[in-house]
């Protein structure tokens, strides 16, 4: 194949369609919109260390491959933490960063990182991929390259080429084909349903009715509700606000039907927010906010109004964010996330193996540990 290669510091240089014809499932944060947006409004490049170095592999002048990718020179919004390695890189004289990773900032989202044209063979395409980020990690004296997140089949991949694989889990919540939220309440232990059903009754209790919104429906004032939620919660929990109100109204007008704005009112005066995004199969909870604090409002705006939205909409799979073991209780199960990493030279190589395996047993039993302590009843054998 005649192919060109070429790195990109703006996506707004890749051609809409043809970055949206690579992407899979219609996964919002790996849409052109969503990343043109972080882009567009300062919520990557040098505020935040979020440098955008797109790989686009071009034949006959159509894009038929591309990797979302970031030259880094923090940890701040990756959700796999090597704080560690950066640390030993640094005690001896060592320049760990600048580093390559390939990700959707601040999204700890399962997706495509090596995206593919349908019409071309992966196994031909990935190799290129990978040896266009390998260029790029020497060009710019980067320590090493970090894929995070990636798909199964791109995982399996990346692990062949010898790539370190590490391990991390989350809990995600499946549908499993119900037709309502008493549906999926049914399938839990009678403990486990009466609380959920007590928590949603204790928000009922308190005046609070929830609403939600696509991007058609939220209004300017929505938005500016939940851009302040966002930052009230990054600037009281999390750290740097990273998003803003422009990001969120242009994701809401070019994503409209990927948008799911729930809102929380009391009195008439909306009290909290939670923002979350859905492909064709999966929904994705991102961000919660509040005003006034109130007994399982978070609960009920960021997992139950979730749970019923795929349901409605037979979605298979809702990824609510990282962590919380607080979500099993509610029907999430703990599922295995996982990242490639490769280090240009690793004076450390043996104790990062070694860290590496040590951390996959660590995260293996408990998984097996917590599915032995799901809420779902026990089916009868």
């Amino acid at each position: 194949m005649s192919l060109q290669i070429e790195v990109f510091h703006q996506i707004t240089h890749i051609e809409a369609s043809q970055w949206n014809a690579l992407v899979q499932d219609n996964n919002p944060f790996l849409r052109y919109e969503f990343l043109a947006a972080l882009e567009t409004h300062d919520c990557v490049g040098e505020k935040f260390g979020w440098f955008p170095r797109h790989i686009a592999v071009y034949q006959n002048k159509e894009l038929i491959a591309a990797m979302p990718l970031y030259e880094k020179y923090n940890t701040y919004g990756e959700f796999v933490f090597d704080q560690s390695w950066a640390d030993a890189w640094q005690q001896h004289g060592l320049r760990y960063y600048p580093k390559l990773v390939s990700a959707i900032p601040y999204t700890p989202a399962l997706g495509q990182r090596l995206l593919v044209s349908k019409d071309v063979v992966t196994d031909e395409i990935y190799p290129l991929l990978i040896k266009a980020l390998k260029e790029v990690t020497s060009q710019l004296n980067a320590s090493g390259f970090h894929i995070l997140f990636p798909q199964e089949v791109e995982l399996k991949w990346l692990k062949e080429q010898g790539m370190l694989i590490r391990h991390d889990c989350q809990f995600h919540w499946h549908n499993k084909n119900y037709t309502c939220f008493d549906d999926f309440l049914n399938q839990l232990s009678s403990r486990k349903r009466k609380n959920i059903i007590k928590e949603r009754q204790t928000v009922k209790k308190a005046g609070v009715t929830l609403k939600r919104l696509n991007g058609h429906q939220a209004s300017e004032q929505d938005w500016q509700k939940m851009a302040h939620f966002y930052t009230r919660t990054f600037n009281e929990k999390w750290g740097t606000p990273t998003l803003n109100y422009d990001f969120f109204q242009e994701v809401a007008n070019k994503l409209p039907s990927q948008i799911v704005l729930v809102l929380a009112e009391q009195a008439d005066e909306v009290i909290a927010g939670a923002l979350m995004f859905c492909s064709d199969n999966r929904l994705y909870g991102r961000f919660w906010g509040c005003d006034k604090t109130i007994k399982g409002l978070h609960f009920e705006a960021c997992y139950y109004q979730g749970i019923e939205y795929c349901i409605e909409n037979k979605l298979a799979i809702f990824e609510p964010g990282a962590q919380g073991e607080h979500k099993i209780s509610r029907g999430f199960v703990p599922t295995l996330t996982r990242s490639a990493h490769y280090l240009m030279q690793n004076p450390f190589e043996q104790s990062i193996i070694q860290f590496i395996e040590h951390e996959k047993i660590n995260v293996l039993n408990y998984i097996d540990d917590v599915n032995k302590h799901l809420p779902y009843k026990k089916q009868s054998s």
